[in-house]
């Protein structure tokens, strides 16, 4: 065997060998990155898991609302609401005598709630407006009160017992809810009123 064999030799048994070692340490390798990859992926559905557990709890029947001049939030436990966003009735008593916004409830069972709530203002701060709330049900029972404390420029917040409806006495088919402003009930003859988070409360 002359020195040329010896050298291809030696060097077969060197690559032979250098990549037995290859082979080894990525067998050690790999199954150490899959273990921390499982561990890992293990970790953030936990903890994925846990967020959603946790806001879902913590949010269960409560409802945030903003409002048009970004104070901050109403938060009220609710269990219906009837219209989120704000609503503008925008009255002008020429030739009309009266403003309505009305929500039509489609014989509404509200047996189990007590109260409405809703959220009003004015855009005016020199008018004096006074708002009535009136509900309607199927039985052609109708009740309304009227509030005369309407602030501007920031939102009031009301929670009326509907027990303050008297002339209402079947609370299982309500037909409407209706906000109106009349022409009698306003210093001015034109003007605006917004309603926020109109909702029923238990």
């Amino acid at each position: 065997m002359n020195k040329k064999d010896i050298y291809e030799h030696l060097a077969d048994i060197y690559l032979d060998a250098s990549s037995k070692k290859k082979k080894n340490k990525s067998a050690k390798l790999y199954p150490k990155i899959f273990k921390n990859l499982f561990f890992i992926s293990i970790a953030i559905i936990f903890f994925l898991t846990t967020l959603l557990i946790f806001m879902s709890s913590g949010n269960k029947n409560k409802y945030v609302f903003s409002n048009l001049q970004g104070d901050k939030p109403i938060s009220s436990e609710l269990t219906l609401v009837i219209q989120p966003d704000i609503v503008k009735i925008n009255f002008h008593f020429d030739p009309v005598k009266e403003e309505i916004y009305s929500v039509n409830l489609n014989g509404l069972d509200l047996v189990k709630f007590k109260a409405l709530g809703f959220s009003v203002r004015k855009a005016n701060y020199q008018d004096k407006i006074i708002l009535k709330v009136e509900f309607t049900n199927t039985f052609n029972e109708k009740s309304e009160i009227y509030l005369n404390d309407i602030p501007a420029y920031k939102w009031r917040d009301y929670k009326i017992g509907f027990g303050e409806f008297k002339d209402i006495n079947d609370w299982s088919s309500i037909l409407s809810l209706a906000f109106i402003v009349e022409e009698g009930n306003t210093k001015q003859k034109r003007g605006m009123v917004y309603l926020d988070n109109i909702r029923f409360l238990r």
